[in-house]
């Protein structure tokens, strides 16, 4: 397996964004990046684990930016001062685990902007997808996952998604579902999730990575 093979995935809520990512891991045999994140820059940073939690893939606080989007300095060194648990702060936190996973193995990145963490440090050299879906296959798919009502799972899919949004525009000052952000752009509605998975690998192999 080329070193160099990082793949990061945004994805829509309900569209099997983390399933996909799951499964590509299982055949790429590569380790798998989501959560893993969180606990990681827990204990690189000594911040309690729940405040990563309450944050994950949130807009931070700061009103300015929420309207104009932007950190731009992701990769500027976290504070150990009184802002240490800042949103803004934890997010620095997280983009030193995900530019470290990324210069030290081949591994899938779920979420976090790492597209952006990535690029904004100078490297290019991944593979950068967008997993999507049409509304009513987002909501059958949340329904069937998590055992919720079509209003319930409606209410999820449209909250969670919004807030996806907010989070990428905030930390990037880009549109997260643009699609002309991503290398490639998967729509999930009309295949299944392992014909999704067989199609990123035909798209590797087109690039050369496989």
């Amino acid at each position: 397996m080329d070193k160099k093979l990082i793949i990061t995935i945004n994805r829509e809520y309900g569209s099997g964004g983390r399933i996909i990512g799951q499964k590509l891991s299982e055949k790429l045999g590569i380790p798998y990046y989501d959560d893993e994140i969180i606990r990681r820059a827990s204990e690189h940073s000594a911040v309690g684990e729940q405040y990563f939690r309450m944050n994950d893939e949130r807009p931070g606080n700061n009103i300015l930016q929420r309207i104009i989007g932007g950190i731009k300095n992701a990769n500027n060194k976290p504070s150990i001062g009184d802002d240490i648990v800042s949103p803004d702060n934890l997010f620095r936190f997280e983009s030193e685990v995900i530019r470290e996973l990324a210069a030290n193995e081949a591994c899938i990145l779920i979420g976090r902007c790492s597209d952006f963490v990535l690029s904004s440090a100078g490297d290019e050299d991944f593979i950068s997808l967008f997993v999507y879906a049409d509304l009513s296959t987002k909501v059958d798919r949340v329904m069937d996952v998590d055992g919720v009502d079509a209003k319930e799972a409606l209410r999820r899919v449209q909250r969670n998604n919004r807030i996806r949004k907010e989070y990428y525009k905030y930390y990037t000052g880009e549109e997260w579902d643009d699609m002309t952000h991503y290398d490639l752009p998967l729509n999930t509605s009309k295949i299944t999730l392992d014909q999704g998975v067989e199609l990123i690998l035909e798209y590797l192999k087109i690039r050369g990575k496989l």
